[in-house]
């Protein structure tokens, strides 16, 4: 039995119609995994009337070919939607043509990464159809949305200069066609309460309000500053590890690096303010004063905090985009050079792991304290809540989810100065080079305490559901019906 369309002649198989009112957005993930089904997961916990329709997270490039013939098939006819949010892995484009009654709705179109600045490897040639495709995808959505402003500049930067691989009759002026309808919402973030998970020196960290050392370019919980000691050769300087006056002078202005945070009714966050990133309200103040007391002359770090190795973690998917060969040629490096440390690789792998993972396992066997995914989210959190330093070293990241939930957990980050980073971290997370990456960490393998009393700078609260969940409510908001 077939439904035929009265606008065009379309037919598709008839599947029992969805009952009137019951829901006004629909949902739809080509692919379920990772960051995007964080999303729709989120979506539809929290937002009334969602009702939701996914294809498993495999083979990315089939998804992103044919998900509109799928959903074409799978999604039942109803008079009751009113909004349509998907990701740009679908072709938005061909699923409204598959269904023309999908058409009138308020189409939404989010954009976890774009093609058209997607990292390819050497000996790949970019396939032209991905890009065209979400590029097709933003000019029949309604809202194109983006969870950064460099996913969204390097998106509309590149459109003309794609399109000239066209051998003639190319479009003009489409960027300047899309910018009115783009914008940035962050990825929202559901930040746990991981105070149990975390070591006792990062519960004794104090609150956002510090001053900083001024041997080591850290900063420490006022009153718990360290003795005054002889000069340490090996300590970092400000350009190494960064410090607090490095503000004013970092290269991205405050604004962009973080959206603003809403007040008032609805918009309170998990994490109080002033509060260090993962302690749910534990502060320094909160401690008993015999436990405090242990460690006051050490800057806040318990006494095996000077001792244990420092403890790398690099939590990112297993994939070349990634660039794991970076990360471990850098601990390789510092192997050679008899550093101490301890490491964590986890994140998420895929049908073809890059050889490198198994070259590496072999190769620093002795440091790995964790390898592989951790598919319950508990063990996840408390391997990142027990390291001291992550890494990212990625020549793609249009957000860098793992990261932020890296620093909730008290963790110190290293990043490239490239992609989204600078929009996020200030210069003193940042790394230009290989070179300086290395440097960092050598430094921080020979004085782990500098990470371990660090208080973070990144508000990651700026990126959780509670003050981002407005937002997304008006984006799904249902347009006002037509009068009659």
């Amino acid at each position: 039995m077939t439904h035929v369309s009265r606008e065009r002649d379309v037919a598709f198989p008839l599947v029992p119609m969805q009952e009137k009112n019951s829901t006004c957005v629909l949902l739809v993930e080509a692919f379920y995994g990772g960051s995007h089904k964080q999303l729709i997961d989120l979506l539809k916990e929290n937002v009334v009337g969602c009702v939701a329709h996914t294809l498993p997270a495999k083979k990315w490039h089939w998804r992103a070919r044919t998900a509109a013939l799928h959903f074409m098939q799978a999604i039942p006819p109803s008079s009751s939607y009113r909004v349509l949010f998907t990701s740009s892995v679908l072709n938005l484009c061909e699923l409204v043509a598959l269904r023309p009654d999908l058409a009138p709705l308020k189409k939404v179109l989010y954009f976890h990464e774009n093609q058209l600045v997607y990292p390819v490897r050497k000996d790949q040639e970019r396939d032209f159809q991905y890009g065209y495709n979400q590029i097709l995808s933003c000019l029949v959505a309604d809202a194109v949305v983006f969870n950064s402003l460099f996913n969204m500049n390097s998106f509309l930067s590149s459109v003309g200069a794609f399109l000239k691989r066209m051998p003639d009759h190319r479009p003009k002026d489409l960027a300047s066609l899309l910018r009115p309808k783009c914008s940035v919402l962050h990825f929202p973030l559901r930040f746990p309460c991981v105070a149990s998970l975390l070591p006792e020196h990062k519960l004794l960290r104090g609150p956002a309000a510090v001053a900083a050392s001024p041997d080591d370019d850290i900063t420490v919980p006022p009153g718990q500053m360290p003795e005054p000691r002889l000069e340490d050769p090996e300590a970092p300087r400000s350009e190494e590890l960064g410090s607090q006056s490095n503000k004013e002078a970092r290269g991205t202005p405050p604004e962009t690096r973080k959206p603003a945070v809403p007040s008032g009714p609805g918009h309170s966050s998990s994490l109080g303010q002033g509060e260090a990133p993962g302690h749910c309200g534990t502060s320094i103040r909160d401690i008993p004063a015999g436990e405090g007391e242990q460690t006051a002359s050490m800057g806040g770090c318990g006494l095996g905090d000077q001792t244990k190795p420092l403890h790398i973690v690099w939590p990112h998917r297993w994939e070349h985009d990634k660039d794991p060969e970076l990360f471990f040629k850098t601990l390789l490096k510092l192997k050679e050079r008899n550093l101490a440390f301890q490491l964590s690789v986890l994140g998420e792998t895929f049908t073809d792991v890059p050889e490198i993972f198994a070259e590496a396992q072999g190769q620093l066997g002795p440091h790995v304290l964790h390898w592989g995914f951790l598919p319950r989210k508990e063990d996840y959190l408390a391997a990142l809540c027990q390291a001291d330093v992550v890494v990212s070293t990625a020549k793609h990241e249009f957000f860098g989810v793992a990261m932020l939930e890296a620093v909730h957990c008290g963790c110190y980050p290293l990043c490239p100065n490239a992609l989204v980073y600078p929009e996020i971290f200030p210069a003193e997370y940042l790394y230009s080079t290989p070179e300086q990456l290395c440097k960092k960490l050598q430094r921080l393998c020979k004085r782990p305490d500098l990470a371990r009393r660090h208080h973070v700078q990144v508000d990651t609260t700026a990126y959780s559901w509670d003050v981002l969940q407005q937002g997304f409510a008006d984006l799904l908001a249902a347009p006002a019906d037509p009068l009659p």
